[in-house]
């Protein structure tokens, strides 16, 4: 039998109080989060999640794993890329940000195949040298549940995301920021109706980003996109 293959999946900190008020004396201790739909994703796939405490030096990680998974949360710090905070921003997370830059610093040197979901389609292409809209309101479906069909994503035909799913597919939307400028070294590969970017593929890496979110999903145990990461995390 084969050794699955090992997917870092990326989280956020929060400190106790910030997530309930019943923790009494615990509420000041720092908590690592980690969506467990991400990682359902990928063990159905056939790989092994890893939640990654960014506590740890991002640095150790590249020569354990076979794969990456950037996860959704909060904005970029829009220093990263050269901009001033818009009044609608929500509250950036420095040290994730650094930690995840590291991250894809490791998997750049080691080869590793990356998927970055909706945060994690931006931090690629901001690691890239690449800019965001920091908001598009009609993309923040926020008031519907998860799973909700929000809108139709195309994609570039002989593309790799076609390849995955055909030239189009209808998505959830839970993000209010999108790729602008592309980075040097990725192309856009899937839109919205509306012109939004919703999927970049690198031309020398591995490494995909799509801005919805796939493992919320109801087709989540059949979608794609986990194939793809953990077979190329096999090889």
């Amino acid at each position: 039998m084969g050794t699955a293959p090992l997917i870092g999946i990326s989280g956020r900190t929060r400190t106790g109080k910030e997530i309930s008020s019943t923790l009494d004396s615990m509420r000041e201790l720092d908590v690592d989060l980690f969506y467990c739909n991400y990682a359902q994703g990928v063990i159905e796939a056939g790989g092994l999640p890893v939640f990654l405490p960014s506590s740890a030096d991002p640095a150790d990680y590249a020569s354990r794993l076979d794969g990456l998974l950037l996860s959704g949360g909060t904005d970029i710090d829009p220093a990263r890329y050269g901009q001033t905070p818009s009044a609608e921003l929500l509250a950036p997370e420095p040290a994730r940000d650094a930690f995840e830059m590291a991250l894809l610093d490791g998997a750049a040197q080691a080869g590793m195949p990356v998927l970055g979901i909706c945060r994690g389609i931006q931090t690629l292409n901001v690691h890239g040298g690449g800019t965001l809209h920091q908001h598009v309101a009609p993309h923040a479906r926020f008031d519907r549940l998860p799973n909700y069909i929000a809108h139709r994503v195309g994609f570039t035909e002989g593309s790799l995301l076609a390849s995955l799913y055909g030239p189009s597919i209808e998505v959830n939307s839970l993000h209010h920021q999108t790729v602008d400028r592309v980075a040097d070294g990725f192309v856009v590969t899937g839109r919205s109706d509306d012109g939004a970017v919703e999927g970049i593929e690198s031309t020398g890496r591995p490494w995909l980003g799509v801005q919805w979110h796939p493992e919320m999903m109801d087709s989540r145990d059949r979608d794609p996109v986990f194939d793809w990461l953990v077979k190329a995390a096999s090889g």
